[in-house]
C-alpha cells in the first residue's frame, strides 16, 4: 500500500542544508497498523509528510495504492490525496464555526458530492467513532477526547485507503488516549484500512502491529 525506495529529504537555505530523511526505504503492506517512533528532530513528521504528499523527496520514489505518484502535478496530488488518504493531527484542526457533522463533510465538498449523500456518509462516520449524538454539537462543546474522535470521524468519512496519524494521543491523558487507540484499530480491524501513526508513547506503538525507529533522518529499526 506504502512503498518508499531510496527517499531522501533536504532543506536548503543560503547557508545551510539540513538532512531531514536519508536513504529511507520502507514497505507498508495494505491492512497494517505500522507506528514510528523517535527523538524530535530525527524526521518523523517529514517521513509522514512526504507519504502524505503534503511534502516532496529531495531523491527517491513514492508509490501509495500501487501507482508510483512522486511525478504528480499539483492537481492530481491534490485529487489523489483527497480520495486515497485520510489525516489526523495531534490538534484536532477542527472549524469551530462549523458543527460536528459539517467539520466531518468537508473532504467530501471537494469530490463534489451532494448534500444528501454528504450528511449521510458524515452520520456513518460519526457512528463509528460513537459521536452520532453529537452531530449538531460544535468543536467548543467537546472534550478533547470527543474533538479527536470527530478529527477520526472526518478522516474516514471519504473512505480512504490509507489513514496518516501524527501523535493522535499527544494531547490526550492515558484513558482518552486508550479510547483513541482502540478506534484506530477497531477501523484497521473492521475496514482493513492501513494506518501509520507517528507517535512518542510506547505503549500506544505496542498496540501496532509494527514498530519503525528513526534517529537522525536514518532507519535504525
Amino acid at each position: 500500500m506504502i512503498e518508499l525506495q531510496n527517499v531522501s529529504k533536504s532543506y536548503r537555505t543560503d547557508t545551510i542544508e539540513t538532512l531531514a530523511l536519508q536513504h529511507m526505504n520502507l514497505s507498508v503492506p495494505a491492512g497494517e497498523f505500522l507506528s514510528i517512533m523517535g527523538p524530535s528532530g530525527c524526521g518523523k513528521s517529514t517521513l509522514l509528510n512526504i507519504m502524505g504528499l503534503i511534502d516532496e523527496p529531495s531523491e527517491g520514489t513514492v508509490a501509495l495504492a500501487g501507482k508510483e505518484v512522486t511525478s504528480y502535478n499539483g492537481t492530481k496530488v491534490a485529487r489523489f490525496r483527497n480520495e486515497q488518504l485520510g489525516f489526523i493531527f495531534q490538534s484536532f484542526h477542527l472549524i469551530n464555526d462549523l458543527s460536528v457533522v459539517d467539520n466531518v463533510e468537508l473532504p467530501l465538498l471537494y469530490r463534489r458530492v451532494g448534500a444528501k449523500e454528504r450528511k449521510r456518509l458524515s452520520l456513518e462516520a460519526l457512528e463509528h467513532v460513537g459521536l452520532s449524538n453529537r452531530a449538531r454539537h460544535f468543536p467548543t462543546q467537546l472534550s478533547g477526547g470527543q474533538k479527536q474522535r470527530v478529527a477520526i470521524a472526518r478522516a474516514i468519512v471519504g473512505r480512504p485507503n490509507i489513514i496518516l496519524a501524527d501523535e493522535p494521543t499527544g494531547n490526550l491523558d492515558s484513558h482518552m488516549g486508550n479510547e483513541i487507540m482502540e478506534i484506530l484499530m477497531r477501523l484497521n480491524k473492521d475496514l482493513g484500512t492501513t494506518i501509520v501513526m507517528v507517535t512518542h508513547d510506547e505503549r500506544m506503538a505496542k498496540k501496532t502491529h509494527r514498530l519503525v525507529r528513526l534517529s537522525d533522518g536514518e532507519r535504525v529499526s
